[in-house]
């Protein structure tokens, strides 16, 4: 299995439209924070988010990147994760349907295409009237780095 970075590009302007949607000031800060997930190939934390940007955005407060990702989520723009069992939210801005493969050791979040997870969301959508937003599917394990690790441990 290639557990490399998605392919799956997100156009930074879905998320400053969500923004807009939203009735938030486009601000610096907050179209530096949409540049940011846009970029990502990985599942940032807010923690992460901010400090990447603090240097930048000296004025960026935690409490921007937390409301900010609110947002995004609230909108269906990204999807909050959960924790990687690291006690904090992870935040994904491909919310095409895909699995997300959670390494409980090292706390790093894969994501695997599948087309099975996008028939199941057209299969819900028609059956139930919902307007889905996007799906994933979580499992969880350890990452092939974390398995060669453990097995040189004593």
């Amino acid at each position: 299995m290639n557990l490399s970075p998605p392919t799956t590009e997100v156009p930074e302007e879905r998320l400053i439209e969500a923004l807009r949607e939203a009735g938030l000031r486009l601000t610096p800060q907050r179209l530096a924070i949409c540049r940011y997930l846009a970029g990502s190939h990985t599942h940032p934390t807010p923690q992460e988010i901010y400090r990447a940007l603090k240097p930048e955005y000296p004025s960026l407060s935690l409490a921007t990147v937390y409301n900010t990702l609110s947002a995004l989520v609230e909108l269906g723009a990204i999807h909050a994760l959960g924790d990687a069992g690291d006690d904090t939210t992870h935040y994904d801005a491909d919310t095409a349907p895909h699995i997300n493969l959670v390494c409980v050791r090292c706390h790093r979040i894969f994501d695997l295409p599948h087309q099975a997870v996008a028939e199941l969301e057209q299969e819900a959508a028609e059956h139930t009237g919902f307007r889905i937003f996007g799906a994933r599917v979580v499992y969880y394990g350890l990452c092939p780095d974390c398995q060669r690790a453990e097995a040189k441990e004593p």
